[in-house]
This record gives C-alpha cells, sequence and structure tokens, in this order.
C-alpha cells in the first residue's frame, strides 16, 4: 500500500509538471508569435521605406462596442476619431457599425458599413475627402495557455472620393489578431477584473484597383501594444502605442505613423 500511494503521488506530480510546461510552452510561442509579427512590421517598414521617408505623430481615441441581443444576433460598432499632429493635419472621423451573427460563442460573423470624413480645415469650395465601405468579417477567439487571443479576417469594398480625380471602386483585405494578458491574477482564471497587456497586429492587402491606391497588394500594418484596466467583463478602458507603416507607390516616400490611442471597450 505504500508503495502504491509512492506512485500515485508521482504520477500526480508528474501530470501537475506536464501540464505545467504545456501551458508555459503556449505562451512562450503565442508571445514568439507575437514578437515575429511585430519584428516583420518593423522589418518590412525599414526595408520597404526609402531614405525620405516619413514620420508622423498621431492622437486616436476609439470607442469599440458590442451589443448581444439574443444567442445569434447582435450589434458591432466602433466610433473612432484621429488627428494628426495638429488638427489641420489628417483629423478624421470613422464610424463603422455592423450585425454580429453567432455562429458559436468563439466565433462570429458580421457585415456592415462604415464611413470616414476628413475634418481637416479646408481651403474655400474644396470638396472633404471621404469614404464609404460595405465590409464583412469572421473572428475567431481561443485560448494559449490562458491567454485569451482573437483572430479577425475582415473584406472590404471601398467607394472612395479623391479631390484630384474621379470617385473609384477597390477592394481591401485585412488580418488582424490580439491577444490580452492579465497582470494581476494567473492565466488560468477567467478575468473579469484589473490589470491587464494586450498585444496586436494587423496587415493590409489590396486585392482589387491596387492601381488606383499604391500600384501593389502590400498596403500597410499596424502594429500596437497597451495597458488597460478592465473594470468588469463589460468594460474595458485601455492606453497604447501604435506603429502604422503604410506602403507608397513607388517613387512616393513611405508612410511612418507613431500613434498615441486610447480605447475604450464595452460588451453589453
Amino acid at each position: 500500500m505504500l508503495l502504491y500511494n509512492s506512485l500515485r503521488k508521482q504520477y500526480f506530480h508528474t501530470t501537475t509538471i506536464i501540464k505545467m510546461t504545456a501551458i508555459m510552452l503556449k505562451q512562450s510561442l503565442f508571445i514568439a508569435f507575437v514578437c515575429l509579427s511585430l519584428c516583420v512590421s518593423v522589418t518590412t517598414g525599414a526595408q520597404n521605406a526609402p531614405a525620405a521617408a516619413t514620420h508622423h505623430y498621431n492622437s486616436w481615441a476609439a470607442w469599440f462596442n458590442n451589443v448581444k441581443f439574443s444567442n445569434k444576433w447582435g450589434l458591432n460598432n466602433d466610433i473612432q476619431l484621429r488627428v494628426g499632429e495638429s488638427w489641420n493635419q489628417g483629423a478624421l472621423l470613422l464610424v463603422r457599425p455592423g450585425v454580429n451573427y453567432y455562429l458559436k460563442p468563439n466565433q462570429t460573423i458580421t457585415a456592415g458599413y462604415a464611413f470616414t470624413l476628413s475634418l481637416n480645415d479646408l481651403p474655400s469650395g474644396q470638396p472633404r475627402i471621404g469614404e464609404h465601405r460595405i465590409w464583412e468579417q469572421y473572428i475567431f477567439t481561443h485560448k494559449i495557455g490562458g491567454v485569451s487571443v482573437q483572430h479577425r479576417a475582415r473584406l472590404e469594398q471601398r467607394f472612395l472620393q479623391r479631390p484630384a480625380d474621379a470617385d473609384f471602386f477597390a477592394q481591401r483585405a485585412r488580418y488582424f489578431f490580439r491577444g490580452i494578458i492579465p497582470l494581476t491574477q494567473p492565466t488560468s482564471k477567467p478575468f473579469a477584473r484589473g490589470l491587464f497587456a494586450s498585444v496586436q497586429n494587423e496587415l493590409f492587402f489590396n486585392i482589387q484597383n491596387k492601381e488606383k491606391l499604391n500600384g501593389k497588394v502590400f498596403d500597410q500594418n499596424r502594429a500596437y501594444a497597451s495597458v488597460g484596466y478592465r473594470f468588469s467583463p463589460k468594460y474595458d478602458l485601455e492606453l497604447g502605442y501604435m506603429y502604422q507603416f503604410i506602403e507608397r507607390s513607388t517613387g512616393t516616400p513611405n508612410t511612418n505613423n507613431h500613434i498615441a490611442q486610447i480605447a475604450f471597450y464595452t460588451r453589453l
């Protein structure tokens, strides 16, 4: 009996070590994936940008809202105000509502409409630059070693307005991932309240009429890291830094945007 109890304790001890090792390995792989993605983003900007690449310092404020009406239907909406180095440089309003359909608890498809409007002060008689979009997306969420991870694939049909050119149509594809890491509790427990860190990255690709844009498939990349506070399962507030690299047409300096962002998330 003594030998049996000893072997039983050893078995549970070994099983615990294996489970902890698996969790640590998953977390390490996730962190490595994030770091690799961010490195690719920075390297792409460094390699593709000409010597005269421009750098700008911007501020973004965003509200991301999801309202669930039933087990299958809900509303998705985000409103963003983006301001350049001054109100006269790059001020933009983005409004993006959509309708959610929940395939499974961790899978959502959404279709919606969006528009952007330039808020810069303009010379008399000059029309404002805007864009109308129809968009579709698929979101898949899961956990890696207790870290909540979201993947999002989005397709956009863009109706663009340009002051010096005729309006035109283009399509763009986007891939986004985001991970949230609790800082005040073990990742093995449900995260309902406390400090967290988030990392995310998003790639943009021109898939139709790229000749009217930068003439290339690759459009831009946005790498982002933040620290935030979860007030409850329904409310998050975060402050972070985003590096946005925008590929321009040949002969035009690429754009590097350094962005301070404050974001409020609601899940109702």
